[in-house]
């Protein structure tokens, strides 16, 4: 039997006014970029709880690219400055959990940056596709029930 080629989930966060303009602008353009991505709109990249990465991680993502405005172009005024900073001591975190913390992955991509999207989507996508599938979170859970069993 052929064995199957890996083809990873990845879980994109947006912002409205940028990155999900950007992507939309690739997508009218034409510009060819891996299905591998599902993308969830929200209104700033300042406004995501660290729980919805923890939460895609839990459904099965291999991996997630976080997106917005670039600094100093926020529609919120410094809502990306609070997103850069969070996601700063988040990585760390993820690694004192167990989590890989390189499958989690930033970018600035605003709503003229069709290409940019997608080489940044694309290239997300390769990285993750050389990581191979995440399997940690499952172990961790795993071993959490465990321990609650005993």
């Amino acid at each position: 039997m052929a064995e199957e080629k890996f083809e990873p989930k990845v879980v994109a966060f947006v912002c409205n006014w940028c990155t999900y303009t950007g992507a939309d602008l690739a997508g009218t353009s034409r510009l060819k970029q891996e299905p591998n991505a599902r993308l969830i709109r929200v209104p700033c990249t300042g406004r995501i709880d660290p729980v919805f990465v923890i939460k895609a991680f839990e459904s099965g993502a291999d991996g997630v690219l976080i997106s917005g405005c670039h600094p100093g172009d926020c529609h919120y005024n410094t809502g990306n400055f609070h997103a850069r900073r969070r996601w700063t001591f988040f990585k760390e975190l993820l690694n004192f959990v167990g989590i890989d913390s390189t499958r989690l992955h930033f970018s600035w991509v605003s709503a003229s940056e069709g290409k940019k999207w997608v080489d940044v989507v694309n290239g997300v996508i390769d990285t993750v596709r050389e990581q191979g599938p995440f399997l940690k979170y499952k172990e961790i859970k795993e071993h959490d029930f465990q321990e609650i069993e005993n």
